[in-house]
C-alpha cells in the first residue's frame, strides 16, 4: 500500500479509519457519537472501501443503519447509481429488510419495477428474501425481462416465473458416495481408473475423516496428462495436516512440478523449528512493505511454534490493528492467541462487533465473561440479519449462561 492508499483509508484510529477497516472498535465508537459518524456510513455503502472481494462489510454496515437510527432512504436512493454501487446497497438494503426496515424492503421492491440493473436486484433478494416477499413481481420479471434485459445465466428466480434461462445444462458428477473409504482408495490406487472417477474418490474423501493411506498415492494422482494435480488432491492433502510431512520431503524434491509444488507447500504449512527466524523476519518484511495480502499464511505458519515465536508478537499486533484486509484479521489474533495471549480480553470482546464472521465467531468462543459480552452474544444469537453459523455459535455460549458455571 503506497503513502497515498494509506491517508485515502484515513488514519487506523480515527472513526473513519475504523469504519473503513471493518474494525468492532469502529462500530462501538460509532455508537458512541451517531451523529457524526453517519456520513461515514453511508460513504462505505456509496464507495466499495474492501481491500478486495473476500471482505465483507454489507452486514457491518447494514447493522450501523440499524444500531445509529439512519434513515434507510440515502441508501435506497443510491439504487440509481452504477450497478456496483447498487447492488452494494442492494446488500444493506436486504439486511435491512429482515430485520424489520419497510422501507427499505418497499425501495427494493420499487426498484425491481423501475431501475436499470433490476434483474440483478432481483436475482439477489430472492437468494436472500422469503419467497413471499418478491415472488408476486413475476409479472414484472416476465414483462421488463423481453423488453429490456437478456436472458439470465441463473435459474432462481426465473424459472420460477416460468422465464427462459441461458444457463448451459449441468451434468450431475457420479457420487461416489455410498462406497466404503476402503473402496475409494482402491479407485484412487486403481491405474485404469479415469481422472473424473478419481477426482470424485477424492470429493468423497474430502467429506470423511482424513486417511493416512493416501499418503504413498499422492504421486499418482496427477492428471492423465502429467501437467497437474487432480482438482480435489490439494485439499485432501491438506486436510492430512503433519501426517504429510514426511512424503512432502520427497514429493518437494520431485521432478514433476506440480507434485514439488505440493510438497514445498505442505512443508511450509508445517514448517521446523529451524525456519522460525525466517518466518519472523518474513512477517517484518510484509509489515514493512505494507504487504496486506497474505500475512494471514505467515501468522498461522508461526502460530504453530507457540511461544517460542514471541518475536512475531509486535508484527501480528500491528497487522491486527492496521490492516485494511479485514478477512485476515482473524488469522493475527488467532495467532497472537496462540503465542502471547496475554492482553487480548479487549480484542476479543472488540471482535465481537467486527465485520468478518470469522473474527466475530473467535469473539463467540473467547471474549471474557462480563455483562457487555453477554448482551452483543444474545444480540448476535436473535439478530435477523446475522449469519446462521454466527447465531448458533451464539446461542451455545448464551446456553452456557443459563447453566451450570459463568459464561
Amino acid at each position: 500500500m503506497s503513502d497515498e492508499d494509506e491517508r485515502a483509508y484515513a488514519h487506523a484510529d480515527s472513526v473513519e479509519g475504523l469504519l473503513r477497516r471493518g474494525r468492532g472498535l469502529g462500530a462501538v465508537r460509532a455508537l458512541q457519537d451517531p451523529r457524526r459518524a453517519a456520513g461515514f456510513v453511508y460513504d462505505g455503502i456509496r464507495r466499495d472501501w474492501r481491500w478486495d472481494g473476500t471482505d465483507d462489510r454489507s452486514l457491518y454496515l447494514a447493522r450501523l443503519v440499524q444500531d445509529l437510527g439512519l434513515s434507510p432512504a440515502p441508501v435506497v436512493a443510491q439504487l440509481v447509481a452504477d450497478e456496483e454501487t447498487c447492488l452494494r446497497a442492494c446488500e444493506v438494503l436486504e439486511l435491512l429488510a429482515l430485520a424489520g426496515s419497510d422501507e427499505a424492503r418497499e425501495g427494493l421492491r420499487a426498484y425491481v419495477r423501475e431501475g436499470e440493473h433490476w434483474a440483478g436486484v432481483l436475482e439477489s433478494v430472492a437468494a436472500s428474501w422469503p419467497r413471499g416477499w418478491w415472488e408476486d413481481l413475476g409479472d414484472v420479471a416476465r414483462d421488463r425481462i423481453g423488453r429490456e434485459t437478456e436472458l439470465p445465466w441463473y435459474s432462481e428466480p426465473w424459472t420460477r416465473f416460468g422465464i427462459e434461462v441461458r444457463s448451459r445444462r449441468c451434468v450431475p458428477r457420479p457420487s461416489l458416495a455410498g462406497l466404503g473409504t476402503e473402496e475409494l482408495l482402491a479407485l484412487l490406487a486403481d491405474d485404469g481408473a479415469r481422472d473424473d472417477t478419481k477426482s470424485s474418490a477424492l470429493r468423497a474423501l474430502n467429506g470423511r475423516e482424513p486417511a493416512a493411506q493416501l499418503i504413498p498415492l499422492v504421486p499418482s494422482l496427477g492428471t492423465s496428462d502429467g501437467r497437474r494435480p487432480l482438482p480435489p488432491l490439494g485439499r485432501a492433502v491438506e486436510r492430512l495436516g503433519a501426517a504429510a510431512v514426511p512424503a512432502a520431503r520427497a514429493w518437494a524434491r520431485d521432478g514433476r512440478g506440480w507434485l514439488a509444488q505440493l510438497g514445498s507447500e505442505v512443508l511450509a504449512e508445517h514448517p521446523g523449528p529451524d525456519a522460525l527466524p525466517g518466518l519472523v523476519e518474513e512477517l517484518a518484511g510484509q509489515w514493512a512493505a505494507r504487504d496486506w495480502c497474505g500475512p494471514d499464511r505467515t501468522a498461522r505458519r508461526l502460530a504453530r511454534f507457540g511461544p517460542d515465536a514471541a518475536g512475531a508478537v509486535p508484527h501480528l499486533r500491528r497487522f491486527w490493528l492496521r490492516t485494511p484486509h479485514s478477512y485476515e484479521r482473524a488469522a493475527y489474533l488467532q495467532a497472537l492467541g496462540a503465542i502471547d495471549p496475554d492482553g487480548l480480553d479487549y480484542a476479543h470482546t472488540e471482535s465481537l462487533w467486527d465485520c468478518e464472521e470469522t473474527a466475530r465467531l473467535l469473539g463467540i468462543v473467547s471474549a471474557p465473561a462480563g455483562p457487555e459480552v453477554l448482551r452483543r452474544i444474545e444480540v448476535l444469537r436473535d439478530d435477523p440479519m446475522e449469519s446462521p453459523e454466527v447465531r448458533a455459535a451464539a446461542r451455545v455460549r448464551s446456553a452456557a449462561v443459563a447453566g451450570p458455571g459463568p459464561l
